[in-house]
């Protein structure tokens, strides 16, 4: 998307994204997120009054981008069984594949405040349940996930111990996983 497309609260949510992936989190500044946004400090603190905003919205912001990502996935599989977890399964695989760093927007938001994790347990404990609800076998779809969030943690906190290519293996397993009952949907 443009930025000149993009709203001003967008501007604000792109700039603090890249500059906490760029000096990392501790190093976030409303100075600079507001310069790189093209902004006046007070332009931003009208859109988010404090630095503990700012960071809540980046954690919500990636997560209805995710959100966004796996309904798409899961309209893909025509809503079919196990739609949901071979979405999720699909969507970290795209991510990993992007070769993009985790989001070092939500580490700083909740290394600044942890209850910038609620919102995320909140979403978690509804997609386990979509999850379960889908899957014709919720205990395997339960492993899938926890494996690819596994996965995820060790890349936010940067202690892969894997090979990019066993890390690719692992997660195309996860789809062979399902194959005996959804065959047409693993791609």
């Amino acid at each position: 998307m443009k930025a000149d497309t993009l709203s001003t609260k967008d501007k604000i949510l792109q700039a603090a994204a890249e500059i906490a992936m760029e000096v990392g989190p501790v190093n976030l500044s409303l100075d600079a997120v507001a310069r790189r946004a093209g902004l006046s400090k007070g332009g931003l603190l009208y859109s988010f009054p404090t630095k503990a905003k700012l960071l809540e919205a980046l954690v919500e912001n990636h997560m209805a981008e995710f959100d966004e990502s796996l309904k798409a996935e899961e309209a893909a599989r025509n809503h079919g069984r196990n739609s949901v977890i071979l979405a999720c399964i699909a969507v970290f695989r795209a991510e990993f594949l992007c070769n993009e760093k985790e989001p070092s927007g939500i580490l700083a938001a909740i290394a600044n405040d942890p209850t910038f994790l609620d919102p995320i347990r909140r979403y978690n404990k509804q997609l386990l349940q979509r999850i379960r609800e889908n899957s014709e076998d919720p205990t395997l779809a339960l492993m899938a996930f926890l494996t690819i969030e596994g996965m995820r943690s060790l890349k936010l906190f940067e202690m892969e111990g894997l090979s990019r290519d066993e890390q690719i293996a692992t997660i195309d397993r996860l789809k062979v996983l399902f194959k005996s009952t959804n065959v047409s949907e693993v791609q």
